[in-house]
């Protein structure tokens, strides 16, 4: 790319279209651009020109940008796209380990898949085809599988997923069952061989029967199933997980017989926005479409403690009622005031049968909690647990009806008790 000032680049077709053709690849990677924006990029050229490529790159930045989450993937594919002569190869060699289904030797930064993968869109199909000699056709034929494709998928982050991917992700997890054991109420109900004897109704009998008691009418404990409620966080940080547990959250409450009395769902960020009737349409795509037009909110900043104290206030006697089952989704990483987060999951935790906290940080192996949010959520919670890849999601439909699970929260319990970390006391119910 040339280093000189550049006036006008409408007199330039090669700059126009090459601008043009990055905003395609923002597009295809997941950023939102207007035309608009690309007038005033173009524009914006035009009047302050550039000497250097850090100066096209803040012009650029300045006019495509406009939240911060997209900051490092609009990086990655400046980079790629204007930085480097050889992006295209740099690509294919980023791409390379997870082609031959070894990416745990060199993961992906966050964000760099999709970047490549819009750079590249078809043409990454096609070279990654084999060439040249017998043996590498025969290496490559080797190479693929359906099942090691379909392993890899498994243990694959989200965040780390191509369009592709996320498409073939979201099919697998349509079908994953959330069910739930029932509870146990403490009313009784007549049945055949029940534990307990009914002797009011022995009598009644016994009475209509001029004294004899002919049968022992029996009673046993009535079963029901608990609502289960979801709060969920769509904050920037964490835009593409909520996402993605939301479309498994739609499956789980439009089943059939899986058990659950009434699914709640709520989202917040700045603000909460209950989602219950746009989760329960049939179609997913349609559902995600109303939720995000609901939530002006969706990846911005994050205010916890002011979204429960919403929660706890306006929709708790309202919905759970009868030991509901919460579902807390959020990293813990609080924008607001955090001196309000223990007092309102306290509340919630007493309102609930079971309240489990579904943190994406914890797919780190070394995650700590070190932010003063999640010091201040984790004592209150009856299970912590992960939700970054689909054998995640497997693990908690599996173990959500589960009273003695706690994931992970021992062993942050104890890391914060051993470096004498300030925490709120609480104990699992």
């Amino acid at each position: 790319m040339s280093t000189s000032v550049v006036s006008d680049p409408a007199q330039d077709g090669c700059l126009v279209h090459n601008i043009t053709h990055f905003v395609r690849a923002l597009r295809r990677a997941g950023m939102s651009v207007g035309t608009q924006q690309v007038l005033d990029t173009v524009r914006a050229v035009s009047m302050v020109g550039f000497t250097s490529q850090d100066d096209f790159y803040c012009i650029l930045q300045a006019c495509l940008v406009t939240r911060r989450e997209q900051y490092e993937l609009f990086a990655q594919i400046f980079r790629l796209y204007w930085r480097d002569p050889r992006y295209h190869e740099r690509m294919m060699a980023m791409l390379l380990p997870s082609i031959r289904g070894v990416q745990a030797e060199n993961p992906a930064e966050a964000a760099a898949r999709r970047a490549a993968d819009a750079l590249l869109g078809d043409h990454m199909a096609d070279e990654s085809q084999p060439t040249g000699s017998s043996d590498e056709v025969e290496i490559g034929i080797d190479a693929t599988g359906t099942a090691a494709a379909a392993d890899r998928l498994q243990s694959l982050d989200f965040e780390q997923m191509t369009n592709e991917e996320i498409l073939e992700a979201e099919k697998v997890i349509a079908g994953l069952v959330l069910d739930v054991p029932p509870i146990r109420s403490r009313r009784r109900c007549p049945a055949l061989a029940g534990r307990y004897a009914d002797w009011r109704a022995t009598m009644r009998q016994a009475a209509a029967a001029q004294g004899e008691v002919q049968d022992l009418v029996r009673r046993h404990h009535r079963l029901r199933y608990p609502a289960l409620v979801v709060l969920c966080d769509i904050s920037g940080s964490m835009s593409v997980y909520s996402r993605t547990i939301l479309r498994f959250l739609h499956a789980a409450a439009n089943r059939r017989q899986t058990g659950w009395n009434r699914v709640h769902a709520f989202t917040f960020g700045t603000r909460l926005t209950n989602i219950t009737r746009h989760l329960h349409c049939r179609d997913a795509d349609a559902a995600l479409a109303a939720v995000g037009t609901e939530t002006p909110d969706w990846d911005g900043g994050t205010r916890i403690g002011d979204c429960l104290r919403s929660f706890n206030t306006v929709w708790s006697r309202r919905i759970m009622g009868q030991g509901a089952i919460t579902l807390l989704i959020s990293d813990g990483l609080d924008g607001g005031c955090s001196d309000r987060i223990g007092v309102e999951m306290q509340r919630l935790r007493l309102s609930s049968r079971r309240l489990i906290w579904i943190n994406p940080l914890l797919r780190w192996d070394g995650f700590l909690p070190k932010a003063r949010g999640i010091r201040e959520m984790l004592p209150y919670v009856d299970s912590f647990r992960s939700a970054h890849n689909i054998v995640s999601l497997t693990e908690l439909a599996a173990v959500v009806g589960l009273r003695g699970d706690s994931g992970e929260k021992d062993r942050l319990m104890m890391e914060l008790r051993k470096n004498a970390q300030p925490i709120v006391s609480g104990t699992a119910r």
